[in-house]
């Protein structure tokens, strides 16, 4: 139906995707010169990308002045719970979703996507009233049930998209073979599935990771901050931002980021290579 794309098309191709490229990391690079630039270089008229002396002063600055190492802990403990649990309720509701699809499971589906349309100014306060309630207040524990609940719709639409792409031979032929349930989940489900499970976790993981408002409003002890609360202490109430340690923050705020995605996309990839081959 396509005819192979000419030489103009492929360079064009290229000169769009290069763009692309440029447009998302330049954030990034800018980020980490203005991390390394000293004050004198911050004011400039005129900035250069590459810093003329630099210097690790902020990072020194961000570390002394703002406590980001408990920060930086008590979002990595946040964002792992909260992305284990996701997949834990998320895992076995897609599956039902996908696999015994009634009129009901196709309601509460739309339902639960029809939530994520929700403001987050209007739920602040209900969800206030009712962690109090319960006790989890200002704790860690409330902040991981609210982002479970948060990242769980966009969790569910896509494991049971994934579990729609398993053919249903599969299972049926493991059945024939005399396997039970829980060896057809084991066996066959869960090892094609490996591909949207690494998808799941690292998605809920980056968005606890990033999240700031819930945090900010639940969170009223210094000692429960997570990073992105910490960061923003660095511009004052006048909304001066102080640029080099903010951005020496930011930097070291960005990597476990990073690291977490590289580790996950080699499992991802792997998982795909190997749904592919079994499939």
């Amino acid at each position: 139906m396509f005819g192979k794309p000419s030489r103009t098309g492929r360079t064009l191709q290229y000169v769009a995707l290069t763009g692309y490229l440029i447009f998302l990391g330049f954030p990034l690079v800018w980020l980490v010169s203005t991390a390394f630039k000293p004050p004198r270089e911050l004011v400039q008229l005129h900035p250069t990308l590459i810093p003329t002396n630099p210097t690790v002063q902020n990072f020194v600055q961000a570390f002394t002045e703002q406590e980001l190492g408990r920060a930086a802990l008590n979002s990595l403990q946040v964002s792992l719970a909260s992305a284990a649990l996701t997949v834990l309720v998320a895992l076995p509701a897609s599956y039902a979703l996908a696999r015994f699809r009634t009129k009901l499971g196709t309601a509460a589906l739309g339902w639960v996507l029809l939530s994520q349309l929700f403001p987050f100014v209007l739920l602040i306060i209900p969800i206030f009233l009712i962690l109090r309630e319960v006790g989890l207040a200002n704790t860690h524990a409330g902040l991981v049930l609210i982002y479970v609940v948060w990242a769980l719709p966009f969790a569910l639409w896509m494991l049971q998209g994934f579990v729609r792409n398993i053919p249903r031979e599969l299972e049926e032929a493991a059945s024939v073979d005399g396997a039970s349930r829980l060896q057809i989940l084991r066996r066959v489900v869960f090892p094609l599935l490996a591909p949207g499970i690494v998808a799941t976790a690292l998605f809920s993981f980056i968005s606890a990771w990033n999240e700031f408002f819930f945090a900010l409003v639940l969170l009223k002890t210094p000692e429960l901050a997570t990073l992105p609360v910490t960061l923003a202490r660095f511009v004052g109430i006048e909304g001066t931002a102080r640029l080099g340690p903010l951005a020496a923050g930011s930097l070291l705020a960005t990597l476990p980021s990073l690291i977490f995605f590289a580790f996950m996309q080699r499992r991802l990839s792997s998982g795909s290579l190997a749904g592919a081959v079994k499939g």
